[in-house]
């Protein structure tokens, strides 16, 4: 559905993008993450025909795509960074979403209008004036404004970003729903929990270059260095700390209220021989849990400690993000 082959951009003598390869297939939810300058947003521009390449292609439904293709275009839905505001101000919510359906030649489309705004709680407000709508209502009102006309592909940047718990559920849920449906979507965002959520895929590009590309549970299988085990206990013995730090694969242990906490590497299972020593002790485990790294902390690593590995080039102190 969406490639680019050797994508890059130039603005002047600094590449912001360099040699991106995407290859997204039909139906995949793909979360594009990256640091503020890491030339995420360019990279989204041009796959959208905003800005031009200075290099490479970009190929959409297996066709090569250039910004006067209205007829792939239209296949595409796009959610800004930046909401309905401005000039639709004075619009209601019902006038905002069939002005875009006229745009779209959509016919009979009050029904599909009145649905997609049920999805997100804003039927009820669908007379108000966007003038008088919170970040919140706007964001999801440019969501479903997007999917008006039943595209193929769905952008999404930042699609939760000022939404209360129960919003960002909501927008999870319509975000799933719409995958199941067989639409394929493209995420870019901050909020790293809620991607691995959702994402089937994440890639990660720093300094224009795509650093990371895999399913989730390998990607942060690969980032992680060690895993911690968590055992809970009815109380801690003094020194328990200390003596379990005498076993061969552990390379860190602490405590935390009635919580051992046990660093060892990620290779093999150490459960056993720890619960047959706290057992022997008298220390019954009311709990293990082994904690797996998350897709922010693995993001924290790639962007500090593991750009080398990579790249392929050492990263300098005064470049750390």
């Amino acid at each position: 559905m969406i490639q680019t082959k050797n994508l890059s951009k130039l603005y002047g003598n600094f590449k912001a993008v360099d040699r991106v390869d995407l290859n997204i297939p039909a139906g995949e939810i793909y979360g594009f993450l990256g640091p503020n300058g890491a030339g995420k947003t360019s990279t989204i521009m041009m796959i959208l025909g905003i800005i031009k390449p200075s290099d490479g292609e970009i190929f959409l439904f297996n066709e090569k795509y250039t910004p006067n293709r209205l007829d792939l275009r239209k296949r595409i839905g796009v959610v800004p960074e930046k909401h309905p505001t401005g000039m639709w101000t004075w619009m209601t919510g019902f006038e905002y979403m069939a002005m875009f359906a006229e745009f779209f030649g959509l016919k009979n489309s009050k029904e599909r209008i009145k649905h997609l705004l049920s999805q997100v709680d804003l039927l009820e407000v669908g007379n108000k004036k966007i003038a008088e709508f919170s970040r919140g209502m706007l964001q999801k009102l440019s969501i479903v404004r997007a999917l008006l006309h039943d595209p193929d592909i769905l952008f999404l940047d930042e699609p939760i970003s000022g939404l209360d718990p129960i919003g960002i559920k909501q927008i999870r849920d319509l975000i799933l729903a719409e995958n199941r449906e067989g639409r394929t979507i493209f995420i870019s965002s901050h909020l790293l929990s809620e991607m691995e959520k959702i994402c089937h895929r994440v890639a990660i590009i720093f300094r224009g270059r795509l650093m990371a590309e895999d399913k989730m549970s390998a990607l942060l299988a690969k980032l992680a260095k060690d895993r911690e085990i968590h055992i809970d206990l009815e109380s801690i013995p003094s020194q328990l700390s200390d003596q379990i730090k005498t076993f061969p694969f552990v390379l860190d242990s602490m405590e935390q209220d009635n919580t051992l906490i046990i660093k060892v590497s990620k290779e093999g299972d150490y459960r056993k021989p720890i619960s047959e020593y706290l057992i022997k002790k008298n220390l019954i485990p009311l709990r293990i849990e082994e904690k797996s790294l998350s897709l922010e902390e693995a993001f924290v690593t790639i962007t500090r400690d593991n750009v080398q590995m990579f790249t392929g080039f050492p990263l300098s102190e005064g470049g750390k993000q």
